[in-house]
């Protein structure tokens, strides 16, 4: 497993000095509990990609919001009556998805890049975290095989999981997760294959919205453009860390 290790950073910010969180390896196992913020992540194994086309972000975020019920389903192309596989389109429709008989984890902010994905979640109902990630892995996993007609691991082994443990935290990790693909400078032929919170924070995503816990973090600050300032900031300090080799592990990559 993994702890953070805090190291202040400086450099003329207009919203201040901040803390980069890094990584280190440590043996250390991590119990989730009701009411408490945890950074996941994980990525393709052998670092490969996880989402080839739009169809499967749409798939994915479909899973997002599926499994994340207190009920569990079958599957997803169960629930919604529809061959997925050979006809998923790309459809920013997820209205009818949502389940408001109550969730396992309540999403913060995310991020979905090429071959991995970041969630900033708090969770909401016993071992919610564990339940959710088990039923989105698999589904995933199981439609991108058919699709790709693969077999085998898509994902390298078990999520990894870092518990928030104090609000400054919680601001940093919510800017790094949303600003994920600006942080890896992902090129603009992929661009089109990355998701993230960022505009539903910024009001334009007129599609979905996942994130009902981003009040715990826009709620911090006088207005919007402060948070945004703020994010941005913490992105290009990370980005340029990154770019010195300050930082170097697998949790960036």
């Amino acid at each position: 497993m993994y702890f953070l290790t805090p190291i202040k950073i400086s450099r003329g910010l207009a919203s201040g000095d901040f803390m980069i969180y890094i990584l280190n390896m440590s043996v250390r196992s991590i119990k989730f509990e009701n009411g408490e913020y945890y950074h996941i992540y994980n990525r393709g194994t052998d670092k490969r990609k996880i989402f080839g086309d739009k169809n499967d972000i749409w798939r994915f975020i479909k899973g997002v919001l599926i499994f994340n019920r207190l009920n569990p389903i079958g599957s997803i192309r169960e629930e919604l009556g529809e061959n997925l596989i050979s006809r998923g389109k790309a459809s920013g429709d997820f209205k009818e998805l949502v389940d408001l008989s109550g969730e396992l984890v309540e999403f913060v902010c995310f991020c979905l890049n090429l071959n991995h994905y970041h969630f900033l979640v708090k969770q909401v109902s016993d071992d919610g975290i564990s339940k959710f990630m088990h039923r989105l892995g698999t589904g995933y996993t199981g439609y991108f095989n058919e699709k790709n007609k693969r077999s085998g691991a898509l994902f390298q082994g078990k999520f990894k999981a870092v518990h928030i443990e104090s609000n400054e935290q919680l601001l940093y990790t919510s800017a790094y997760v949303n600003l994920n693909d600006k942080i890896h400078g992902i090129n603009d032929d992929d661009k089109e294959l990355v998701f993230s919170s960022w505009n539903e924070y910024l009001g334009k995503n007129k599609t979905v919205n996942i994130c009902k816990g981003k009040n715990m973090i826009l709620g911090q600050y006088g207005n919007l453009g402060e948070y945004k300032e703020f994010a941005e900031s913490v992105a290009e300090s990370t980005k340029d860390l990154k770019k010195e080799k300050i930082i170097q592990n697998d949790y960036l990559e």
